[in-house]
């Protein structure tokens, strides 16, 4: 079983971990993570539904919604997330769902995602989304019972 000391030690053995985690660190109070002041590192996330990965979006298409810009790569996607944000936008504020479910914050892959039951889950990393993967249903419930509670710590 993967505990929070498991996914450190993970992330740590990552050479861009570093730089990662204190960019997620400035974006703790934030219900969007951002990166470059983009959400989601200004990847289109109604492109993981419909072309089944990730493509950045650009700044002629951007939304603003919550505590984030969003940017897509077409205005057709624009259009499809602004009709309803809540079904496109990644849950946890695009935070790593197995972190939410363990109660904290890590910042997310764009290659490291799933959709499931027709909502957009972001991971820490290829590894992380694995471990996530052989309990969705499990760690999305504790992940529902936690947010937001880790964006306040």
């Amino acid at each position: 079983m993967w505990t929070r000391r498991n996914f450190l030690i993970t992330a740590a053995a990552l050479p861009l971990a570093t730089p990662l985690a204190t960019q997620a660190a400035s974006n703790t109070k934030s219900s969007i993570l951002t990166y470059g002041g983009a959400a989601i590192g200004g990847y289109d996330p109604v492109a993981y539904f419909l072309t089944s990965g990730p493509q950045l979006g650009e700044e002629a298409h951007s939304v603003k919604w919550k505590d984030g810009t969003f940017l897509f790569s077409s205005a057709a996607n624009k259009k499809t997330f602004e009709a309803d944000p809540e079904k496109f936008a990644p849950r946890y504020g695009g935070y790593c769902s197995y972190a939410a479910a363990l109660n904290y914050v890590a910042p997310t892959s764009s290659n490291a995602w799933s959709v499931y039951e027709d909502r957009l889950y972001l991971n820490f990393n290829l590894h992380v989304r694995s471990v996530w993967e052989q309990d969705k249903p499990g760690y999305i419930a504790k992940a529902d019972v936690n947010w937001p509670g880790p964006l306040q710590a």
